[in-house]
């Protein structure tokens, strides 16, 4: 069904290690599954899957370009957390570069890592492919799991506050796009 981004892939394998293409590809293969249960796009969010890490392994200095190049002003919490950067300047590469024009996809890249208010379904999808996906082994995966086949919201709920409490625990800052988030479920859960 996929065929068609044999050309990704191989930009991807001359971009990334073999365990990030790895990943990359357990991604795709979750964002599908979950589009599948949830009915979603399932080639939005498998090339969505494929593409998200695309630029996790550049180097600093081809973010900072990256960000130049295209305009990306970066707030002082990413400035000070290069974790953050693969998914701005990734999605920057997918739009500018690739020529990818689908701004569902652009979106569910550029906000894999930190979340937002106000999340598409296809960004929901790739965030929780991401947290979920074969290849992933934290501490509390089977929750996750378990959380991701209840409901997308139950497990956004669950991927939240567990990304949330971790970077408390580690003394880092919160990104707002995270806590607005957070602040977005929390709400609509006590309604």
């Amino acid at each position: 069904m996929f065929e068609q981004y044999d050309k990704y892939k191989d930009i991807l394998k001359s971009r990334l290690t073999p365990k990030r293409y790895h990943h990359s590809l357990c991604v795709a293969e979750e964002a599908v599954r979950l589009a599948n249960k949830y009915g979603g796009d399932k080639e939005k969010a498998y090339l969505a899957g494929l593409l998200h890490d695309i630029t996790k392994n550049a180097p600093p200095d081809e973010h900072l370009n990256i960000f130049k190049r295209f305009g990306i002003m970066l707030n002082d919490i990413e400035k000070n957390a290069e974790k953050l950067w693969h998914a701005m300047s990734g999605a920057a590469y997918i739009e500018n570069v690739l020529k990818i024009n689908d701004k569902e996809i652009i979106t569910a890249v550029r906000y894999h890592t930190t979340a937002r208010a106000g999340m598409t379904q296809l960004e929901k999808l790739l965030y929780l492919a991401d947290f979920t996906s074969l290849d992933r082994d934290y501490d509390d995966i089977d929750v996750m799991r378990e959380k991701v086949e209840i409901s997308l919201e139950a497990a956004l709920d669950y991927a939240l506050s567990y990304t949330i409490n971790d970077l408390v625990s580690r003394g880092k800052p919160l990104h707002l796009d995270t806590v607005n988030a957070y602040n977005e479920n929390a709400l609509k859960g006590s309604k």
